[in-house]
């Protein structure tokens, strides 16, 4: 699973709103990354932890970069929109493209990103690439699928694609007093192949949404990017916002914009770590 001359396994740790990916710069492909691997890295207590692991590789497809992306059970996601602003990132700090337009190519097609590292100020940190910084990415078109029927009053659900697939729960009441955890392992693996769900409730402001997620693949995450387009888009098409929607997320706040059929996710993104992990311990976690 790696060339003999490799003793460690070089990562960057992101996170975008609290969802946190590891990202492995591999343009040539010298890892083998497969879902046991991906699994022991984003353990939360034997491993790294991480709610998805993503390869940046190289150019693809027109684009500047590619990215491949794993949910932390190891299995493989078309696309996040948190991750793939991380993965700018990090493609960005190994010099492999330029801020602060970075063209990548994902399993959901191609997607144009923005980014703006922040001014490190000359303070702590100065000497390397920033660790904070802002970016927003073209989600394309986000379809509107079929709506659900699902219990309680003023209730309503509809399926979305936003690149991969979701289930939007929307009510009154605060996704807080819901069994996320619950409810949302039921939809998601009462859906063939499995689907993101979000659970939105409007506010805190009028034109706003607020959100939990339970991702596919991964658990209750703190936020979800293709999960607040989603959202956004369907409380969009039932007139509860507008053009510009901030969506609350437990772990920040991301703002989704509609121009005409497009889609705009935009966030903060911030490198947390440079990582190395032992050859030895990928061997004992059967990872290579």
């Amino acid at each position: 699973m790696i060339s003999s001359a490799a003793q460690e396994l070089a990562l960057t740790k992101h996170e975008g709103a609290g969802n946190d990916f590891l990202v492995l710069v591999d343009v040539d492909r010298s890892w083998d990354v497969d879902a046991t691997m991906v699994q022991a890295l984003c353990h939360r207590h034997r491993g790294v932890g991480a709610d998805g692991f993503i390869r940046v590789g190289g150019r693809h497809a027109g684009a500047e970069v590619s990215m491949e992306l794993w949910n932390a059970d190891g299995s493989v996601a078309e696309m996040s929109g948190n991750g793939i602003r991380c993965l700018v990132q990090a493609a960005v700090d190994a010099g492999l493209a330029s801020p602060p337009d970075v063209v990548v190519s994902t399993a959901a097609g191609v997607r144009h990103v923005t980014y703006q590292p922040a001014a490190t100020g000359g303070g702590e940190g100065s000497a390397g690439p920033s660790p904070t910084g802002w970016a927003s990415v073209d989600m394309g078109t986000v379809r509107l699928g079929a709506e659900r029927q699902e219990p309680g009053p003023g209730r309503r659900a509809r399926e979305v694609d936003a690149g991969n697939p979701h289930v939007v729960l929307y009510g009154t009441e605060h996704p807080d007093r819901l069994a996320v955890s619950e409810i949302g392992a039921r939809i998601d693996t009462g859906t063939p192949g499995g689907t993101n769900v979000e659970f939105v409730a409007p506010g805190p402001a009028a034109g706003e949404l607020v959100l939990r997620v339970w991702e596919r693949g991964v658990g209750e995450t703190l936020a979800c990017g293709t999960g607040s387009a989603a959202a956004a888009a369907a409380a969009r098409s039932w007139g509860l916002v507008g053009d510009v929607v901030p969506v609350h997320n437990p772990g920040g706040t991301l703002e989704v914009r509609f121009e005409s059929d497009r889609v705009t996710l935009a966030g903060p993104v911030r490198r947390v770590a440079r990582v190395l992990v032992d050859a030895a311990w990928l061997d004992r976690a059967g990872a290579r």
